[in-house]
């Protein structure tokens, strides 16, 4: 590949949890509307997402629940056993339209890039993938599949036997940590809210590093982290494939957290990571806002391409803004600039102290 390729799909294109839910809301399918009412869509560089099979998925998924999925999909219900032992339409695991292709697509997205990248060396955008909570037997915070997991297992199989996985979620990326724990091959740093669910990521291992932020954490502390513990580790390892899990759910507006970032942030880990590694993948994750979302995704196709966001964006890319709603507090009375900007102006404080806390030790 000579430059990034974009990987998408129309099923997310209203597809909901629930009214009630905070994934009640549109994110893959606007973040790829952004992108071309900015005409940074190139469609000879664009890939329809493939749907993972189910002997892909048992890869890393036991073949029980994947075949309870495609059960819930095909029924849209689940009996009182299934839900017991695999927690589908449990714990915030709702039994949904697309329950089963929904994350099959995230998951076949997430094998293409690996399958590209193992190939010939490059970068991959996959704003659908990133649902890092996934057990091989059971949902797990709003994640149905682990499709980064499964990315990390295709380069394994694909003879790769150094890949570094950095995720910038508030929420710390336990399932891939576990997937990977007693696996030398692969490295995972989770940069996360400290106290947040899943209430786990506070050590270092051999093969892992955990940086839980204290509420209130802004750019400051996220590229402190970076620069202290991040791209010393990337140099070290001097690994042959680096994934990145970019939830926008970090940033000050959205609903489940409490760090205070802006996009610029996030946009700041994926400007240095993605030459860091021959292959490089980027994947989305949580996030609750739409704007943010939207805004935070579409721009790091922007910083993967080189592209500076406009100062104010075309009339197109604003109605793409404008049409959005939030069944939130946030989405009351949206300030003007989720409107007509990509980039959040930067959102600087002092370190925190648990931040420095943190990077006193930085390395494993």
């Amino acid at each position: 590949m000579t430059a990034p390729v974009l990987i998408g799909s129309e099923v997310y294109r209203g597809s909901t949890y629930g009214a009630k839910h905070p994934l009640a809301i549109p994110r893959v399918s606007t973040t790829l509307d952004l992108i071309r009412a900015l005409g940074w869509h190139d469609p000879a560089r664009y890939r329809d997402s493939p749907q993972a099979s189910a002997a892909e998925l048992t890869r890393f998924h036991t073949p029980d629940y994947i075949a309870a999925l495609a059960r819930a999909e095909a029924t849209q219900q689940v009996d009182p056993a299934h839900r017991e032992r695999h927690r589908i339409g449990a714990d915030g695991n709702p039994v949904y339209r697309e329950i089963f292709r929904r994350p099959a697509t995230s998951a076949g997205g997430v094998l293409l890039a690996a399958r590209l990248t193992a190939r010939a060396p490059g970068i991959v955008h996959v704003p659908g993938g990133g649902t890092h909570h996934g057990r091989p037997d059971r949902a797990s915070g709003f994640c149905y599949v682990n499709d980064a997991a499964l990315g990390i297992l295709e380069w394994l199989d694909q003879g790769l036997t150094n890949i570094l996985y950095v995720d910038i979620d508030a929420h710390h990326g336990d399932g891939v940590e576990d997937a990977f724990a007693d696996d030398a091959r692969v490295f995972t740093l989770s940069v996360h809210e400290a106290g947040r669910w899943p209430f786990t990521g506070t050590d270092h291992g051999p093969t892992h590093a955990n940086y839980p932020l204290p509420q209130g954490a802004t750019d400051t502390d996220m590229l402190a982290v970076l620069r202290h513990a991040i791209l010393p580790l990337a140099a070290r390892l001097r690994p042959q494939a680096i994934m990145l899990q970019c939830g926008a759910d970090a940033i000050v507006e959205d609903p489940l957290s409490r760090l205070a970032m802006s996009n610029q942030a996030h946009w700041a880990v994926i400007s240095a990571l993605m030459h860091a590694a021959p292959r490089f993948i980027l994947l989305g994750g949580g996030g609750y806002n739409p704007w943010s979302v939207a805004r935070c995704w579409a721009g790091a196709w922007g910083v993967l391409n080189s592209q500076t966001p406009p100062a104010r964006l075309p009339p197109a890319a604003e109605a793409v803004l404008r049409g959005l709603t939030l069944n939130r507090a946030a989405g009351r009375n949206p300030p003007e600039h989720w409107f007509t900007t990509l980039a959040d102006a930067p959102r600087h404080g002092p370190l925190l102290p648990g931040t420095a806390a943190l990077l006193a030790g930085a390395m494993p």
